[in-house]
């Protein structure tokens, strides 16, 4: 669940990696697979898009919501930008009940995000918090690690509910 720093030396130290293996086969077979082997068996981490299954980090009683609509952004939503999603699991006796459109703003994502002191920051998990119209989160906590990249966008609120800032 914690965020993962990466620098952009280790990204192309991959390539250059990728690049020499390819160029010369049996030379660098075995420590490639030492150090790649695990890179190309990873899911490629994209955009949050529709029909993309996301985690609800907090007390609004959903379990899981499927997007369908990144509200900004034509590739989809980052961290920070606000989704619509479907309900798909929910508890009981929750505030929000299965099938129910609800607009989410996306706290933790898989895919890297770049800081402005070089640092990237990636998770594990994509997750969401769920708020109403007006930006307002429907639950009174959230679960987990939030980045500070949320202040940047106005969400202020989930910040101060949130109990570890990434």
């Amino acid at each position: 669940m914690a965020a993962t720093f990466a620098s952009r030396c280790s990204r192309v130290g991959r390539s250059l990696l990728g690049g020499l293996s390819n160029s010369s086969p049996g030379l660098f077979s075995t420590s490639h697979e030492l150090t790649c082997g695990n890179f190309f068996s990873q899911q490629q981490r994209t955009f949050i898009q529709m029909r993309t299954v996301l985690k609800v980090v907090d007390n609004s009683g959903a379990k899981k919501v499927m997007c369908i609509q990144a509200l900004k952004g034509k590739k989809g939503a980052r961290l920070g930008d606000t989704i619509i999603a479907s309900v798909k699991e929910a508890h009981p006796n929750g505030k929000v009940k299965k099938g129910k459109v609800v607009y989410g703003v996306v706290v933790r994502a898989a895919m890297q995000r770049g800081r402005c002191d070089g640092s990237e920051v990636k998770f594990d998990d994509n997750a969401v918090v769920l708020v109403d119209k007006q930006g307002q989160p429907i639950g009174t906590r959230v679960f987990g690690p939030v980045p500070h990249e949320l202040r940047q966008k106005k969400h202020v609120k989930i910040l101060t509910l949130a109990g570890h800032i990434a």
